[in-house]
């Protein structure tokens, strides 16, 4: 981030509300840099998915004087804290994440940099685990760091706390995705872990300082999670859980996924197994992981200077183009989640259009969305914009 001039465009382009990722990669591809489309006004109209209120966003000196006040505050903030800045052409951008349809236009990180640059394994799975499930990701975790590779999780309870600290108790580099600002410790037990990783391995968010953890915010996690690795180990999740949704969006970004074994009487190994019947690859021990990544993998590379207008803005082929009949949606759901349901269009809408379309409060739709999610019927994407599956 030190020696970049054009940071403060680049904060006041993500401060902008109701763009997202895929939206301003569009920008990007068409005016080239952030100043360029902070100044581009009515013009933005040019841009596929850029409706009237973005056009108004871009046409109003007000709105974006305010975007640009507080990208200068976030800056400020950022530099008493010690935090460094990614943007998404920076060379030291991690390059599997670029290789992803909605990679995060700005990473936060706090700790140690050079942690991108390894190859990576994932290990994922649930807050409520067991002392098997514990053991399983602490040991794996420091057998992979022992074979050069970085783990990477999100800092949860359960599997993904003992992943970073099996990874740390090894001596090897670990890197913690969270789902809210890095100035927020979350969970708040994981105080001395959180600490931990800043000085020994890396903290990564997308975003901004003193984000909250909400729920919503942690399936956009879970795609950075997956997007930084070469594969993804499940360990413990029931069917309906952060971590299938890990698994899925793994499945999506083309990487590897394992699934270890567990009790067949454990509601904690339902995931597992239905992603080992779906032909995950079964775990045994680190050797099984190793195994399945080929070194051309590990190698593999982007060119490091970004042109945007070569990058696909397209959503991801599995996506659905056909709005979904009454007849075609589960029968379980709620009429709240059939009307948001037949809201939802192919391409990206943003929570508030949602809100006015179905008459239902912002807090009320985010706990409706996070279950749709978790069913694997919709997919949220950065900027808090949705998307059916």
């Amino acid at each position: 981030m030190e020696g970049r001039n054009d940071i403060l465009d680049w904060l006041a382009l993500v401060a902008l509300p109701g763009l997202g990722c895929v939206l301003t990669r569009r920008l990007l591809a068409t005016f080239g840099e952030p100043g360029k489309v902070l100044s581009a006004g009515k013009a933005v109209a040019q841009v596929p998915g850029i409706g009237r209120q973005l056009v108004e966003l871009f046409s109003t000196p007000s709105r974006l004087d305010k975007a640009r006040s507080w990208a200068k505050q976030e800056y400020s903030r950022v530099q008493a804290g010690n935090i460094q800045i990614l943007c998404c052409d920076d060379p030291l951008y991690p390059s599997l994440l670029l290789n992803i349809h909605d990679y995060p236009i700005l990473l936060y990180c706090l700790g140690d940099i050079e942690c991108l640059r390894l190859p990576a394994v994932a290990l994922v799975g649930s807050r409520t685990s067991t002392d098997y499930g514990k053991k399983i990701s602490a040991t794996l975790a420091q057998q992979l760091v022992g074979n050069g590779l970085a783990v990477v999780s999100g800092l949860a309870k359960g599997i993904d706390g003992q992943a970073h600290l099996g990874a740390l108790e090894a001596g090897g580099k670990t890197i913690a995705v969270l789902g809210c600002g890095l100035d927020v410790v979350y969970p708040g037990e994981h105080g001395f872990l959180y600490k931990q990783i800043g000085e020994q391995g890396l903290l990564v968010s997308e975003y901004p300082l003193g984000t909250p953890p909400e729920a919503f915010r942690f399936p956009a996690r879970n795609r950075i999670i997956s997007g930084l690795s070469l594969g993804v180990v499940i360990i413990e999740a029931a069917v309906r859980s952060g971590a299938l949704i890990t698994a899925r969006l793994a499945l999506e970004q083309n990487r590897e996924v394992f699934a270890v074994p567990g009790r067949i009487d454990s509601p904690k190994s339902e995931g597992p197994h239905r992603l080992l019947r779906q032909g995950a690859a079964l775990i045994r021990s680190v050797e099984d992981i190793l195994a399945e990544l080929p070194p051309s993998l590990c190698s593999a590379e982007v060119p490091l200077s970004m042109d945007y207008k070569k990058v696909s803005t397209d959503p991801p082929a599995d996506v659905s183009v056909r709005p979904p009949s009454v007849k075609s949606l589960p029968d379980d759901l709620s009429g709240d989640e059939k009307d948001l349901m037949l809201s939802l269009k192919s391409s990206s809408i943003d929570i508030e259009q949602l809100s006015e379309m179905t008459a239902l409060p912002l807090n009320t739709l985010h706990g409706l969305l996070l279950g749709l999610e978790l069913r694997g019927l919709i997919r949220q994407l950065p900027g808090q914009q949705y998307v059916r599956l």
